[in-house]
């Protein structure tokens, strides 16, 4: 009997073909305003806006038409609440039976239990993002009408949640990068979409019972996964922010006055991590700088969220594994918690792979982004192709501005880079419950020297 498709290879033939229609209604003249796109480059586009990446070859605010606009944001949230999720919903509205792989399948990428209901997980995640998002939209209009008009507040809203950093204005955020308002409302709903569903209907859920508790109900507490993605998620915050701010701001960029300096550092180590929005140019930083936002883009959002990268969890995993290992401890542990060998496993395995990955696409593009120019001629170059291919493979989008420049093989790099990146939990989790074989059976152990 033929076997159905497997719940992990739907989410990649769903993603493939929204990616092919994006492609087609990007490359339709009634999607453009400043005339044809290459197929290479709506194809880019596409991929970039439904993998929630943000890099772009073209001006997205002036290159394409209204309509084009609306394509854009129509892939940017699909990426951003994921295609099963929609799938998942879409059966549920219409009373269908989900399997309990499926159930599994969304729960693993939703939430760190695969145990909850899925319907009703689904429908008040998407509530919360439209509230969420309409929220952020109403904000950034009342405070800037005139720039932020209702569907540039809408667009920046959708594409700052879902984590995806496309701006309608050539220069992102740079023009209101001393705006606390404009500002704080962009961090806020990247922050949002970037802990991950199941933390933040649980934050939701603790600030109205902090409400209650006043009427004299009790405090739900949080959960320890929450509670570490939260506590990890305002540390790299912190680490960022200082770190930005001492690399550009002392000694470099006396030009801005201190609150701006304090501000665009903060938004920085924000965004950097998981959107691709900027209030400073990316090109000028300095190499401390981009190194630094390196670091923080390969480490990304929380799973479950519309954040990239290896993700938090795994971050904190290797971290407690490390600290261990100094410690002569035997598990790794988290605020008194231990982590099971299983899970240190997968997240060392999903670091090398995504290390292997990133390598792999920067050699490609130093090939191909001039390779046969000597080393003094291409001098700063690669630093340049680490960021791009980083940026890519995590989803992020900032870029030192080499991503227009690219040529068809390097655009097909990064298209490649972002689509993996996107599915690479899915892959990963495919690869886990399908390819493993249990052994029954142990080898011969010898020392090794290692060092």
């Amino acid at each position: 009997m033929k076997q159905p498709v497997s719940p992990f290879t739907l989410p990649i033939i769903f993603f493939a073909a929204v990616i092919g229609t994006g492609t087609i209604l990007l490359h339709a003249p009634f999607s453009l305003s400043n005339g044809p796109i290459s197929w290479i480059d709506a194809l880019f586009t596409a991929t970039s806006a439904t993998c929630v990446t943000g890099l772009v070859v073209v001006d997205t605010g002036t290159f394409f038409s209204f309509a084009g606009q609306i394509v854009i944001l129509a892939l940017i949230q699909a990426g951003g609440l994921g295609i099963m999720t929609f799938t998942g919903l879409a059966f549920y509205l219409l009373r269908r039976k989900v399997s309990l792989t499926d159930r599994i399948a969304v729960g693993k990428n939703l939430l760190h239990d695969p145990s909850f209901h899925l319907g009703r997980f689904l429908l008040r995640m998407v509530v919360w993002t439209l509230i969420i998002e309409l929220t952020g939209a109403v904000l950034l209009f009342i405070m800037a009408p005139d720039s932020f008009p209702p569907f540039s507040a809408l667009f920046h809203a959708v594409s700052a949640f879902c984590n995806a950093g496309f701006a309608l204005h050539a220069t992102s955020l740079m023009a209101w990068q001393g705006h606390w308002g404009i500002n704080m409302v962009i961090m806020l709903l990247i922050v949002a979409g970037g802990i991950g569903f199941s933390v933040l209907l649980e934050s939701a859920g603790r600030v109205a019972s902090y409400i209650g508790l006043l009427r004299g109900n009790n405090l739900k507490r949080f959960s320890w996964y929450s509670k570490v993605i939260l506590q990890t998620t305002v540390s790299l915050i912190f680490f960022g922010w200082l770190s930005i701010y001492l690399a550009e701001f002392v000694g470099y960029r006396h030009d801005l006055a201190p609150l701006t300096k304090i501000l665009s550092a903060l938004f920085q180590s924000v965004t950097c991590r998981t959107a691709g929005f900027n209030s400073l140019d990316i090109g000028t930083m300095t190499n401390v700088s981009l190194l630094i936002m390196i670091l923080l883009m390969f480490i990304g959002g929380a799973s479950g969220s519309c954040a990239g990268g290896i993700k938090i969890s795994t971050f904190r995993t290797l971290l407690a594994f490390i600290t261990s290992q100094f410690k002569g401890r035997k598990q790794a542990v988290i605020n008194r918690t231990a982590v099971d060998e299983q899970t240190v496993n997968r997240a060392f395995i999903l670091v090398i792979t995504s290390i292997i990955i990133i390598v792999f696409g920067t050699l490609v593009l130093t090939i191909t982004e001039g390779g046969d120019a000597p080393h003094p001629a291409a001098r700063g170059s690669f630093l340049e192709l680490l960021f791009e291919a980083v940026s890519a493979f995590c989803m992020v989008g900032p870029s030192t501005g080499v991503t227009a420049t690219l040529t068809n093989i390097g655009k097909v790099v990064i298209i490649f880079l972002m689509y993996v990146g996107r599915l690479g939990p899915v892959l990963f989790l495919a690869a886990i419950q399908h390819l493993r074989k249990e052994e029954y059976f142990t080898y011969p152990e010898e020392g090794m020297l290692i060092g």
